[in-house]
């Protein structure tokens, strides 16, 4: 008779091998089991996992790696959203999931008539206390902050953000697009964000929501050391992200003072501007006292979305929100990469329905890091960060600010520049100051001029008299 396995061996390699969304190695898993197991034997439990199609196996033999696999699901649509069958209709890629987490995904995907409906429950705000309650498990907080961790800790807040900024662009613009159900390409956002050019056949509204995006990071990132969870950042937030897709221009950065519906939904937000009001001021007081950064990022995308303070673009603010931590404490920033948008959309439904995080918090965790082993990707191959661009980032960036807004030619802006640096820089840097000053002007172009607060009108005007 065959030796029956250890349930518990199996559980603990696999919850090893989820905290490498990209794979791992036999010898790295060793190392970070929580249980001791010879090699033959974690070998013997690693083939029985990708026998029962627990664990996906990569590149087989010496190199071969191993992962999580993502879960499909069979859906086929129904009149009040997608149900789950018996019948497969569709494959739908999904993230892997709690117990926990998949009785709520299989609640809120019930015929939309079987759902009860409910409004907002304030209590579900009023019972959080800030670093007493936690919606995030201890264990959860400390892989997370070993995984998201850099020697960037003691550096400017932003100063990892900045490293990766050209990438980050690009990802977080993409992919929290994408979660809206922009169409746009990964490869089509980048030209648009680095080019200018919006794609063929496109809605002009995609285009608009992606260069919203890119202003609302730039705010992040350039201004690290003063935005937080207040009534500046996150009206900002919204007046950016909403820009230009709202039927009411007016309601870019305020706070809504009519009711909105949530269609595919039960959940009916609250109507009362005063009540809104004092709801939105609390989400913001209560993210401000929570000292964790992961437990922070977590709670505004739970409670952002919950209440609804704008007319529209709310999740969207609660994503770019959920980074404002993780940028200011330069820790890995969540980009949402590969989130199947259905995984998202049903984890803000549990929230809505029936004010569980628990599916939304797998989501949180699965992309955070996937974006954790995106990111250390890219900084090792783009080596140390320059010092000096670092230290003199706010000047440098004011110089060239002024240079386009006055509209000068470059020899009136090469004595322009000459002279700040004699009056900023040190002596030994003035030479450098002036260099780099110079080719940030020469590198300037319509996809980067959001990095220096200007408008495309005063980058045009000053590009006439330039050339």
């Amino acid at each position: 008779m065959p030796k029956q396995v250890p349930q518990a061996e199996l559980d603990a390699v696999l919850q090893a091998v989820a905290r490498y969304p990209d794979g791992v190695s036999i010898e790295e898993l060793s190392g970070a089991l929580e249980i001791n197991l010879p090699r033959r034997t974690l070998q013997r439990r690693l083939a029985s996992l990708v026998e029962r199609n627990l664990l996906a196996i990569e590149r087989r033999g010496r190199g071969s790696r191993y992962r999580l696999p993502a879960i499909e699901i069979e859906v086929q649509p129904s009149p009040g959203g997608l149900a789950v069958t018996g019948r497969p209709a569709q494959t739908e890629a999904y993230i892997p999931v709690s117990r926990e987490g998949d009785i709520i995904k299989q609640a809120v995907r019930a015929p939309i008539q079987e759902r009860h409906p409910v409004g907002y429950n304030r209590a579900f705000l009023d019972d959080y206390r800030p670093n007493d309650t936690f919606y995030l498990p201890p264990d959860a907080r400390e892989r997370l902050l070993e995984c998201g961790r850099s020697p960037d800790g003691e550096r400017p807040a932003g100063t990892y953000a900045r490293q990766i900024f050209n990438r980050l662009l690009i990802d977080l613009s993409w992919n929290s697009s994408r979660l809206e159900g922009n169409t746009y390409s990964l490869l089509e956002t980048e030209r648009l964000l680095e080019l200018g050019e919006v794609a063929e056949g496109k809605d002009a509204l995609e285009a608009q929501m992606i260069l919203n995006h890119k202003a609302a990071i730039e705010l992040l990132v350039e201004q690290a050391e003063e935005v937080g969870f207040n009534r500046y950042t996150i009206l900002n937030l919204h007046a950016l992200l909403s820009d230009n897709l709202l039927g009411n221009p007016q309601a870019c950065g305020r706070l809504r003072t009519i009711g909105v519906g949530i269609s595919g939904t039960v959940y009916h937000p609250l109507e009362v501007p005063q009540l809104i009001e004092e709801c939105f001021q609390q989400v913001l007081d209560t993210a401000a006292a929570i000292k964790d950064p992961f437990e922070q990022a977590f709670f505004v995308m739970v409670h952002l979305p919950y209440l609804q303070p704008f007319e529209d673009v709310n999740k969207r603010v609660s994503r770019l929100a959920s980074n404002l931590p993780l940028v200011r404490l330069n820790l890995c920033p969540l980009s949402f990469v590969d989130v199947p948008e259905r995984a998202y959309v049903d984890g803000i439904l549990g929230v809505y329905e029936l004010n569980r995080v628990d599916l939304l918090r797998d989501v949180f965790i699965w992309a955070y890091e996937r974006s954790c082993a995106r990111y250390s990707a890219v900084r090792r191959s783009l080596g140390e960060p320059d010092a000096f661009r670092l230290r003199h980032r706010a000047l440098m960036a004011e110089a060239v600010s002024e240079i386009v807004r006055n509209r000068m030619d470059k020899k009136t802006a090469t004595a322009f520049i000459r002279r700040r640096a004699t009056e900023n820089v040190s002596s030994e840097d003035q030479a450098r100051f002036v260099e780099v000053v110079e080719t940030e002007l020469m590198n300037l172009h319509e996809g980067n001029i959001a990095r220096y607060r200007l408008r495309p009108s005063e980058y045009q005007g000053w590009r006439e008299i330039w050339h």
